[in-house]
This record gives structure tokens, sequence and C-alpha cells, in this order.
């Protein structure tokens, strides 16, 4: 980067605060707590992780024991509703900065996530609070991941890692390729994987509440120290 870009991005307000990389680096983390909650503390059902909760709904759907057909509905339904959310948000904020989608969408995240954390605290053991935790944490995380992918920051979708983990082989110098994206394809996997231990670390030893409180604090800073840099 030449003197005049530093000193060019030292003014930008836009550039100021944590890359991107990071911030989603942070996410991802998040995602694996989110999903060791909803695994484990809200009846087998993925609230971040999509894909799973497709194949979780067919476990369900043909009587497995200890899945619950409405359960997953309700996490599939409100991650679509979240994702229609976050996409009409972008639309309206397309005309600024990245930051600012990122910023907004991150503080809706946290609300959502600290408000999860208060029902879990308020009525923890109630079927009620099941089926609103479930619905405000996809909620949220339909309305991140349609402000990620407009982002468009490469390899780091922040709730899912199979195209992730494909790349780190395929791409690796043992598959033909350069590695070139290998670091940042292993720190997202080592990301779910922290927040997922953790997660499930919290859960085991105190219940819903903190975890969740702990992911929307975690959420909550970023939003604030988000730049628009990659």
């Amino acid at each position: 980067m030449s003197e005049e870009s530093a000193d060019a991005q030292a003014y930008d307000p836009e550039a100021r605060g944590l890359r991107l990389v990071v911030v989603l680096l942070g996410l991802t983390v998040v995602s694996g707590l989110i999903d060791a909650v909803s695994y484990l503390g809200l009846g087998h059902v993925f609230t971040a992780n999509m894909t799973g909760n497709v194949v979780v709904l067919g476990f369900a759907a043909a009587g497995a024991p200890g899945f619950t057909v409405s359960h997953t509905l309700t996490s599939l339904v409100a991650f679509v509703v979240g994702a229609v959310a976050g996409g009409r948000m972008t639309v309206r904020l397309s005309g600024g900065s990245r930051r600012t989608w990122a910023r907004v969408t991150l503080a809706a995240e946290a609300l959502l996530l600290g408000a999860s954390a208060a029902v879990a605290f308020a009525a923890p053991d109630s079927t009620p609070t099941v089926y609103t935790l479930i619905a405000l944490t996809a909620f949220a995380m339909g309305l991140r991941n349609a402000t990620v992918r407009k982002l468009g920051v490469a390899d780091l979708t922040t709730t899912v890692l199979t195209m992730t983990l494909t790349g780190l082989a395929s791409d690796s110098r043992a598959g033909g390729g350069s590695g070139h994206h290998s670091p940042r394809r292993t720190a997202s996997v080592l990301a779910m994987l922290a927040g997922a231990v953790l997660g499930a670390w919290l859960v085991i030893h105190h219940g819903l509440g903190i975890p969740l409180l702990v992911a929307a604090l975690v959420v909550g800073v970023l939003a604030v120290v988000a730049s628009e840099r990659e």
C-alpha cells in the first residue's frame, strides 16, 4: 500500500475498526455457539446451520426419536423470514457503505440474541420458551446470512463449512492447488469448532441463558467495531 493510500485510509471513517474478515470469523464463533445452544438445549434442532436442519427435518418426519418436526419447521420458517428481512434491509441500505450494512444487521442480531437470553433466564423450562428461542435465534441467523451474502467476503459464510472444507482440500497443494486461501478457510473451521466447544460447555454447565448472553455481547461488540475493509 502506498503512503498516500495509507494516509487516505487513516482519515477514512468507514475504514476504521476491525476488518470484515476478523468480524466474520467472530460471527462464525457465534454460529457454533448458537447451534450448540439449539441442538443441545432446544430439542435437536439447528438454528444457524440450515443444511443440517433440512436433514434433521427428514429424521423427524421419519419418526426418529429425539427429533421434532414442529421444532425444525419453526427454525426453518424463522430463518427464511429473517433472510427476507435481511434482504430488504440490504436493499434499503444499498446506497451506503458495507460498514453500514454490517453494523445495522449486527446490531439487530445482538438485540435478538439479547432478547433470547432474557427469555431463557425468565422462563428456562417452559415449552413456549423453546419455540421462542428457536424462532428468535433462527430469525437472527437468517438476517445475518442475508447480509453476509451481500458482503461477499470469500470463504466466510459464518454458518456452514461444507464448501469451505471442500475448497480447503481441493485447492491445497495436495489437491494440486496453490493453497492460497488455506489460512482463512482453516481459521473459519477452527472458529466454528471453538464456538461449538464453548457453547456446549456453557449449555451443559450453565443452561441456555449464559451462552445466549455471551453471543449477544460478542455480536454487539462486533457491530460497534466493524469497518468496511476486508
